[in-house]
């Protein structure tokens, strides 16, 4: 993300995560501090003694894992986006499948959740409010992955955090309700 920033030359940002964004995100400005501006954060979590949800504890377990993403066609994961977020067209489905379209795309996801230890994590526990920058949690009310709880317990390690959770709106926040999403994240950056 650093060599990404440089690269386009820019001075700071305003980092807007989701999901396993946060996990890379999060971490990213908490080891350049001054870089980013401002956080929008998105049903993720931040926290050493995080949980992972059945999915992802399929994904992360040798054997079940491959089973898994090697059996999991466009068709497969078009029904299982469109049956926890109601935003999910054509298009979107295409591009959330490209992960899993080769061999090496879907190795790549389950390397990415078998690095994911919430342990590795413990360094950057109050790191967050340290920054010293506004930062809001965005969320949908109807999260089955990351709950809207997460949100709330951004608030004890930012303490002034503004918090919105959407009515209607599961995991894929900016999926199921993109108008209200980018209300809200244009009126916080403003």
């Amino acid at each position: 993300m650093e060599r990404f920033r440089i690269g386009l030359g820019l001075d700071s940002v305003a980092l807007v995560v989701h999901d396993w964004g946060g996990l890379i995100g999060l971490r990213w400005a908490c080891d350049n501090p001054g870089v980013a501006s401002a956080i929008v954060v998105a049903n993720t979590g931040f926290f050493p003694d995080g949980k992972w949800h059945g999915m992802a504890e399929v994904l992360r377990t040798e054997g079940e894992g491959e089973k898994l993403v090697s059996g999991l066609d466009r068709e497969g994961m078009a029904r299982m986006l469109r049956a926890v977020g109601r935003g999910f067209g054509d298009q979107a489905i295409d591009e959330y499948f490209k992960a899993f379209g080769s061999e090496d795309g879907r190795g790549g996801v389950l390397e990415l959740y078998r690095s994911g230890d919430f342990e590795k994590l413990e360094p950057y526990r109050g790191r967050l409010a340290e920054l010293g920058i506004p930062i809001l949690a965005l969320w949908g009310d109807d999260d089955v992955f990351a709950p809207p709880a997460g949100a709330y317990r951004f608030r004890k390690e930012i303490p002034d955090i503004n918090i919105v959770v959407i009515e209607d709106a599961g995991h894929f926040v900016f999926e199921d309700d993109p108008e209200r999403c980018e209300r809200e994240v244009v009126a916080f950056l403003g």
